[in-house]
């Protein structure tokens, strides 16, 4: 038998492992079976982590740890009958937690010189591409004019988005019913900063209870893990335009249900 053959046997034995516990924990909640997937899946954890060490000043550990928190969070709202791999399911929350982690600790990304250069070239072609094409051009299509791989033009995007904070202010588009901005879910109007102040967490997070389950998905894979409204309408399994309707009530009920609690 062949190496190769060796891992994808293995490979398979550890997906079908994990897909048995996870249906276990479905129905029992065992804080072992769960410790048991936590462990299988360290993988994706170090992954992730490795990935952000050289942009940052934590430590290995530390985000590990972190990583370890999405993870559990994808473990408890995994559901098997949708049939996604859980590899998948899971990343976005590693990573969204690893991100939110740097964010409120007010680290500095770093961001390397070449990636940089390559962003910095990205904004002439984009525009070049955008007047032949008469539209925005894909992320494929800035890659191969960049003359780079599709996954490394996706992580520049990435670090250069989080090379600054989130302003409050930006305007979140609706698709049918206009706009409304992140800043709305604060009630002070004055607050500009995106690490939250620690009340306003807790009153954010006991908002986000009161919400209808799909809604408050919808909204927590928006803003605390900075998916994209069509990588949301993928990973729970709906339509694009749902994912926005659904942002748009979720933002109108938190507005009402914090500003009430604010006035109490």
């Amino acid at each position: 038998m062949t190496n190769t053959t060796t891992n994808e046997t293995n490979n398979n034995e550890l997906k079908h492992k994990i897909s048995q516990l996870l249906g276990e924990y479905q129905q029992s909640r065992s804080e072992r079976v769960r410790n048991q997937l936590v462990q299988l899946n360290l993988g994706l954890v170090r992954k992730e982590a490795y990935y952000w060490i050289n942009q940052c000043d934590e430590s290995y550990e530390d985000l590990i740890q972190v990583g370890c928190i999405g993870l559990i969070k994808a473990i408890e709202k995994f559901e098997l009958t949708k049939g996604n791999a859980f590899s998948s399911y899971a990343m976005p929350y590693i990573r969204g937690e690893i991100q939110h982690y740097l964010r409120d600790k007010g680290v500095t990304v770093r961001i390397p010189r070449r990636w940089l250069a390559l962003q910095q070239q990205a904004v002439g072609l984009s525009r070049s591409l955008r007047e032949q094409y008469n539209r925005q051009p894909t992320d494929r299509e800035l890659a191969v004019a960049l003359q780079i791989s599709l996954s490394e033009w996706q992580e520049i995007k990435l670090a250069w988005i989080n090379r600054a904070p989130l302003s409050l202010d930006v305007p979140i588009q609706d698709g049918e019913e206009g706009s409304t901005c992140l800043g709305e879910l604060v009630p002070d109007t004055k607050y500009r900063s995106f690490q939250l102040a620690q009340e306003d967490q807790i009153r954010l997070q006991q908002a986000l209870i009161k919400l209808e389950k799909r809604t408050r998905e919808v909204v927590e894979c928006v803003f605390l893990y900075d998916l994209t409204q069509k990588q949301v309408a993928a990973h729970l399994d709906i339509s694009v335009v749902t994912v926005s309707r659904q942002v748009k009530k979720g933002l109108d009920l938190l507005k009402k249900i914090m500003l009430g609690a604010a006035e109490d």
